[in-house]
């Protein structure tokens, strides 16, 4: 069975966007294209790790030569400082590979840490977890979730922080805190208030517990999609003892921590999303060109014609509308509808594309020979993650009734 052909990422400049943003975006283009895509049988692993990690260094090299790496990151830290629409623009060609986002240095969670901590943390705290984390020699996890109570309201989570003299003495359970086999520290969310006083937003604390900590335990590696060997880590913490200076920003302040990280990258995973199913897109036309089946090209079939058409459409779609989402932020404007908006739709989008791509390939599509099937528990996963569709379509409807209660309507225009 012949494999299906590399994928060509094809760009353009695109008209409007500035000269330094389209320069960007045909860069990465051409390092994910002629670099990383024809790689990916090393860089996923699938041969040495010595090859890989030797393959990871010479391609970094070259993207900090490039001046393409961390664009999440301000200039001062050693990022690129392109700001918020020219990382999301990068986001849609970095997540044709699922290799990208490590080796141009924007790897989630740590990503989201090093956001934060630029924002939240103390210049030592900064010195000590930040910058060794920019220079990737640590890594770390964000642990938030737990077993007994629900992510999507961080409000319930119980695991406490209690002060003890200098330090703070941290007990709970959490689970799904990815890369915590590979942390050097987590930036763990903890219940710092007292349950009845003060503003229901205002009980969480992040705080920063470094994984050899005693009391620190990995209990096991969470199964997903069936699959065990995986990152994502169920961890107990008893009695784990860090310093006060181990706190991240204010008491209290967790939840708006967790907001700014979430809020931002519910953006990037949908531009990730539009990029990945832009991949999907190629690779079904293309198979639709060459497949024979019953006398002729799977291309001349009407029922492969609508899944190419439905699945431009929810592309543009998609695209468009978190573009939109991130252009509001970035001049200041209040996203939150648009946020929850993109969050449920692109995931939803993505997850038909992969489906009808998967489909033309048949048999293949579900094999380890194309990115698909990977691809597909991704966007039935992000239908979850950082927020369930049902949480977001309810915040939706309640913004749009809290206008009209106001005496005003809605403007699609702004």
């Amino acid at each position: 069975m012949a494999l299906p052909s590399l994928a060509t990422l094809a760009v353009a400049p695109i008209p409007g966007l500035s000269d330094e943003v389209n320069q960007i975006r045909l860069d990465t283009a051409s390092i994910v294209s002629e670099h990383i895509i024809p790689n990916e049988e090393i860089l996923t692993g699938q041969t040495t790790e010595e090859e890989r990690q030797s393959l990871v260094f010479e391609l970094q090299t070259h993207i900090k030569a490039q001046n393409l790496w961390a664009p999440h990151l301000p200039k001062e830290y050693g990022g690129m400082g392109v700001g918020f629409i020219g990382h999301a623009y990068m986001n849609e060609i970095l997540a044709w590979s699922p290799v990208s986002n490590h080796i141009f240095g924007v790897q989630a969670p740590t990503s989201g840490n090093q956001s934060v901590l630029i924002k939240y943390g103390t210049d030592e705290q900064k010195k000590k977890w930040l910058e060794p984390t920019i220079r990737g020699e640590t890594s770390s996890c964000f642990s938030m979730t737990e077993p007994d109570n629900p992510g999507s309201d961080p409000r319930s989570l119980k695991t406490t922080a209690i002060r003890d003299g200098d330090e703070w003495v941290i007990n709970g359970r959490k689970w799904f805190t990815s890369n915590g086999l590979r942390a050097d520290w987590a930036l763990v969310m903890c219940r710092t208030e007292d349950q009845e006083d003060g503003a229901v937003n205002e009980k969480m604390t992040q705080i920063i517990v470094p994984t050899d900590s005693k009391g620190f335990k990995i209990e096991r590696s969470v199964p997903v999609w069936g699959h065990t060997g995986g990152d994502h880590c169920e961890i107990t913490y008893t009695d784990v003892r860090v310093p006060l200076e181990n706190q991240l920003g204010s008491r209290g302040s967790g939840h708006a921590a967790a907001q700014d990280r979430l809020g931002a990258g519910r953006v990037y995973h949908c531009m990730n999303c539009v990029g990945q199913m832009w991949r999907a897109f190629d690779l079904m036309v293309k198979r639709a060109t060459e497949r024979q089946v019953h006398g002729g090209l799977l291309q001349d079939k009407q029922f492969i014609q609508g899944f190419i058409a439905d699945s431009y459409m929810d592309i543009q779609a998609s695209r468009l509308m978190t573009i939109r989402c991130a252009e509001v932020i970035d001049s200041g404007g209040d996203p939150r509808t648009d946020i929850s908006a993109i969050k449920v739709f692109v995931p939803n989008a993505m997850h038909r594309v992969v489906d009808r791509a998967i489909q033309v390939h048949g048999a293949m599509g579900v094999s380890g020979d194309t990115p698909l099937a990977g691809m597909y528990m991704g966007a039935r996963t992000l239908r979850i993650a950082d927020g369930p569709d049902e949480v977001h379509r309810i915040l939706i409807a309640k913004n749009v009734l809290k206008r009209y209660h106001a005496g005003l309507s809605w403007d699609f225009g702004i």
